[in-house]
C-alpha cells in the first residue's frame, strides 16, 4: 500500500510540473502555474517522507530532514520576498547554481554508496557530477557579473584552454568508466576539480547581451543534472522534472540565439560584449540633441500612437509603475499605446515582460519585437526607456560591431524617437549607441523614475 501511495505522489507529482510547464507559457496562467508546480513538488516531497522504502526500510534522519527543509524554505522566502527587480537575474542564477550543487552533491554520494556499479550506472553518476558542477560554478560567476562584483575576462588563449579543459574532463569521464581501477576513488575529486574550474572559465569571458542566453543555458544544465538524479534513484518525478527544466531551458535558449541571429556556439565562446569595439567610430562633430520634458509632453500628447521601449534603466530606476501611469495618462488623452518587448532586453529572459506585469501594465499592449518592427513607421512617438543595444542602428549598418547581425527594435523608423538616459554611457554591450546621433532622436536626460513622473505631471497640465 506504501509503495502504490508513493508512486501515486510522484505521478500527482509528474503531472502538476507538464500542467505547470504549459501555464507559465502565458503571462495570464504564469502565476497558476508555478503554484500548481509547487504543489506537486510539495506532495511529491511529503510521498517521500511518508512512503519511501528501502528493502522494508522507511527513511530515518527525518527530523534533520525537516529541519533542513525549513532552514531552506526560509531562507529561500526571505531573499525571494527581499530582492528587488534589478536583482532578479542575480538571484535567478543563484537559485540555479544551488540545483547543480545538488544534483553535483547527488553523484558524489551515490559514487560513495556504490563505487563498484555497472559502467552505465557509473557513467551516469559522473555526467551528474560533472554538469551539476558546471552549472553550479558557472551560476556563481554569473552572478558575480551580474552583480558587477566579477569584471570580464577574455582572452584568445582562454577560448583554446577551455575547449582542452572540456576535452580532458571527457577523456577521464571515460578513462574512469572503461578502466575504473587506474584512477580509483580519485578520479571523483578530480572531475570536481576541473568541471568547477570549466563552469568558472566558460563564464568568465562572457558578457554584454549574452547574459541572459547564459542564463538560459545553465538552467538547462542544472535540469539535465537533475534528470540524471532521477536515473540513479529511479525517481520518476526527478526524471520528469529535471526533463522539463532540461529541455525548456534548451529551447529558450535557442529561441534567444535566434532573436540574436547568432549560434550557441558564437555566444559560448564568441565573448561578445565588455570591451568589444565597433570598427565604425562615431565622428567627433556629431552633436546630441535634446528636448525638455514640457515639449516631450506636448509631442507624446498630441500623438496619436506612442511606443514604449523598456531596459534595464528602467529596472535600476525602479520606474515600472510610473511608466504604467504615463500611459494610463495618455491613454485619457485618446493616444494608442503599446510596449515593444526585446527578446534580450535585461539582464533575464522574460525581466522586462516581469517587471511591467509587476505594475499591472496589460499582457496585450506587451508587443514582441517581430511584431513590434511593422508597426514603427505608423508610431508618432517612440520612448525609449534605459534600453540600449537593443535599438542600436549599428546592428543593422556597421559589419565590424559586436552586435552586427542581431535583431533589434528599428525605433528609428518612428517619426520621433525620445531616449531616456542618465548621461551617453554605453550600454552593457560597451559599444557606442547611433541612435543617439540620429536626427529623429532627442536625448531628455536624468533619472527615469523622475523624468517619468515630470512627464506624467506636464500631462495633467495640457
Amino acid at each position: 500500500m506504501s509503495d502504490f501511495l508513493l508512486q501515486l505522489s510522484y505521478l500527482f507529482g509528474s503531472i502538476t510540473f507538464i500542467v505547470g510547464l504549459k501555464q507559465l507559457s502565458s503571462p495570464d496562467s504564469a502565476r497558476k502555474g508555478n503554484l500548481v508546480a509547487a504543489a506537486g513538488m510539495l506532495i511529491a516531497i511529503i510521498g517521500t517522507i511518508l512512503f519511501h522504502q528501502h528493502d522494508g526500510t522507511p527513511i530515518g534522519n527525518i527530523p534533520w530532514i525537516l529541519a533542513a527543509m525549513t532552514i531552506g524554505t526560509i531562507v529561500g522566502w526571505m531573499m525571494a520576498m527581499k530582492v528587488k527587480m534589478t536583482a532578479m537575474p542575480q538571484m535567478v542564477s543563484f537559485f540555479n547554481g544551488m540545483g547543480g550543487a545538488c544534483a553535483a552533491i547527488i553523484s558524489i554520494v551515490e559514487f560513495h554508496s556504490h563505487p563498484d556499479g555497472a559502467p552505465g550506472y557509473i557513467l551516469v553518476v559522473f555526467l551528474g557530477l560533472v554538469i551539476g558542477a558546471v552549472s553550479f560554478s558557472g551560476s556563481v560567476v554569473a552572478y558575480g557579473k551580474l552583480d558587477e562584483k566579477i569584471k570580464d575576462f577574455s582572452a584568445q588563449w582562454l577560448t583554446y584552454f577551455n575547449l582542452l579543459l572540456l576535452l580532458l574532463i571527457f577523456v577521464v569521464v571515460g578513462i574512469a568508466v572503461v578502466q575504473p581501477a587506474l584512477l580509483g576513488g580519485s578520479v571523483l575529486w578530480i572531475l570536481l576539480l576541473l568541471s568547477v574550474l570549466y563552469g568558472v572559465l566558460f563564464v568568465m569571458p562572457i558578457g554584454g547581451a549574452d547574459m541572459p542566453v547564459v542564463i538560459s543555458l545553465l538552467n538547462s544544465f542544472t535540469g539535465i543534472a537533475a534528470a540524471f538524479g532521477g536515473f540513479l534513484y529511479s525517481n520518476p518525478v526527478m526524471l520528469t522534472g529535471g526533463i522539463l527544466v532540461g529541455s525548456a531551458g534548451t529551447i529558450l535558449t535557442v529561441l534567444m540565439c535566434k532573436a540574436m541571429n547568432r549560434s550557441l556556439l558564437n555566444v559560448i565562446i564568441g565573448s561578445f560584449g565588455g570591451s568589444s569595439a565597433s570598427s565604425k567610430q562615431i565622428s567627433g562633430d556629431q552633436v546630441v540633441k535634446e528636448i525638455s520634458v514640457t515639449d516631450t509632453a506636448i509631442l507624446c500628447a498630441y500623438a496619436n500612437k506612442v511606443t514604449i521601449v523598456p531596459g534595464y534603466g528602467l529596472a535600476v530606476a525602479q520606474a515600472q509603475h510610473i511608466c504604467h501611469d504615463l500611459e494610463k495618462k495618455l491613454e485619457e488623452k485618446g493616444v494608442e499605446v503599446t510596449f515593444a518587448i526585446h527578446p534580450v532586453a535585461g539582464r533575464m529572459p522574460g525581466h522586462m515582460n516581469v517587471l511591467l506585469a509587476e505594475a499591472d501594465v496589460p499582457y496585450p499592449k506587451m508587443v514582441e519585437m517581430e511584431d513590434a518592427n511593422p508597426q514603427m513607421n505608423a508610431t508618432d512617438v517612440v520612448i525609449v526607456v534605459g534600453a540600449n543595444d537593443v535599438v542600436n542602428p549599428a546592428a543593422e549598418n556597421d559589419p565590424g560591431s559586436p552586435i552586427y547581425g542581431m535583431p533589434v527594435l528599428k525605433v528609428w523608423e518612428a517619426k520621433n524617437v525620445i531616449v531616456m538616459k542618465r548621461s551617453m554611457r554605453a550600454g552593457y554591450a560597451g559599444i557606442e549607441n547611433e541612435l543617439f546621433f540620429h536626427p529623429k532622436t532627442k536625448m531628455l536626460f536624468g533619472d527615469a523614475k523622475e523624468m517619468l513622473g515630470k512627464l506624467v505631471a506636464e500631462m495633467k497640465e495640457l
